[in-house]
Parts: C-alpha cells; structure tokens; sequence
C-alpha cells in the first residue's frame, strides 16, 4: 500500500513539475500562469492536450515538437523528473501529513526559483514575496519545536531567522558591490522563515560552499569566466531544501563535533 501511494505521489509530482515548467517559462515574461495555452516556442503553435502529459508525451514525441519538429528544452522532463522523485521522497519519509505537504510546497518554490534564476539570473518579487508571507503564516500556527527553531514559539525563530538570512545576505552584497544581486537577498529571508533560527546558518553555509566550489570548478575548467556572472540562487535554494530536510541533524552533528 505505501508503495502505492509513494507511485501516486510521484505521478502527482510530475504534473505538479508540469506547472512548475509553465511558471519558470510564464513569469520571468510577466505572463499569467493560469490563463492561456502553452505553445511551441519554435512555431508557436498550440501544443494539444495529448501532448501535455508530464514526461509521458515527451517520451512518445521523442523530444519534438509534433508540429515543426523543434528539440522540447530537456528543463522540461528534468523539473517534472526532479518534482515526481521529490514528491515521492517525502511521501515515503512523512506520510501523508501537514509536513509532507508544506515540504512538497516548498520544495515547488525553490524549483521555480532554482529554474528562472538558473535560466534569467533573476530571482522574482512574484514568487519570493507570496512565500515569505506563506512561509511566517506557517510559523505562527506550527507547534513549539518546528523545524528546530528555537524560542517558545516558531513564529520567533521564522522571524529571526528571516531576519538573519536578510542581514547576512545584504551585508554581503553591500561589499560585494554588485556580485549578488538583491534578489538574492530577499529570497535570504525566505529561507530563514522557512528554516527558521538557527538553521538559516546551516542553509546558508550549505548554499554559499556549494555555490563556491561550483563557481571554482567553472573558472578553473574555462566555462566562466571572472568578467561572467553565476547565478547564486541555485545553490540558496538547494542549500534550503537540504536544511528542510536534514538540517537538526546536520546542526547536531556539527555542534558534536564543537
């Protein structure tokens, strides 16, 4: 039984990572993400309704468009891959619970944000603002230890956490002069509400190393240069999802080791 609903949990995923797609695609061009039909980017052709199957029409169209015979972007199967094997993952670890799905919600966000700002080097007002209200709002009505935040309740760590993600980000573009863009820092603060305090620290380490080793490797191999940017919210938005998920520990550990 559990296997089963983990499958229908990842068929969820897929068309979940389906509009996710259409987000990443729609709102970066200030598009709506609920009204109209997508379309082929290369004939501009309506895409029918049998061809908008999560992974399953990409396989059978062979990666093409049915029209015009246009390479689909593999961004498309990816995301949905990525948001069916997350959602399945969460299932199989908490069920089908309040944690499972504010999980699965957040885990949408950081794809979204991980695939515009990957593709566009822009991390949206459209997409940080909504989440950091969602984010508090969920703090306020979670029970005492949320997530590890401390405090007697986990609407104090959401915004000290929010707050501390903001500071530490904005100090840094302040001396960075231009190396991290505001966005950035703004989606800062949705960490923190989301991970609360004091796991920012933990998303933002797991951010910033990963960011920094990956921005090496790139200049070292001549596929970036120092004149070139690197989007950072990538590398925010995985550091988060690590720290929604094994964060206490993580923080146990190093506190251990301390």
């Amino acid at each position: 039984m559990t296997a089963l609903l983990a499958i229908i949990a990842a068929i969820f995923g897929l068309a979940v990572g389906s509009f996710l797609n259409v987000c990443a695609d729609r709102l970066p061009q200030g598009e709506s993400i609920v009204g109209g039909r997508s379309h082929c980017d290369a004939c501009r052709r309506r895409i029918r309704a049998k061809d908008l199957v999560p992974l399953v029409s990409y396989v059978a169209l062979k990666g093409r468009c049915r029209d015009c015979g246009a390479a689909i972007p593999r961004r498309i199967v990816a995301v949905e891959l990525a948001t069916g094997l997350i959602f399945a993952g969460l299932f199989l670890v908490y069920g089908l619970t309040g944690t499972f799905a504010l999980l699965a919600v957040y885990a949408a966000i950081l794809i979204v944000v991980f695939v515009i700002d990957l593709e566009h080097g822009l991390i949206l007002n459209r997409v940080v603002v909504p989440a950091l209200v969602l984010a508090l709002i969920v703090a306020a009505v979670a029970p005492p230890g949320w997530l590890g935040t401390f405090g007697p309740h986990p609407i104090i760590g959401a915004a000290a956490g929010a707050a501390s993600g903001f500071a530490i980000l904005f100090l840094i573009a302040l001396v960075a002069r231009g190396g991290m863009g505001w966005g950035d820092v703004k989606f800062a603060a949705f960490m923190g509400a989301a991970a609360g305090l004091p796991l920012i620290f933990v998303a933002l380490f797991c951010g910033i190393m990963v960011g920094g080793i990956t921005g090496v490797i790139l200049l070292l191999s001549g596929k970036r240069s120092r004149k070139q940017a690197i989007p950072f919210g990538p590398f925010l938005a995985l550091g988060t999802m690590v720290t929604l998920l094994w964060g206490p520990q993580m923080l146990g550990w190093y506190l251990g080791l301390m």
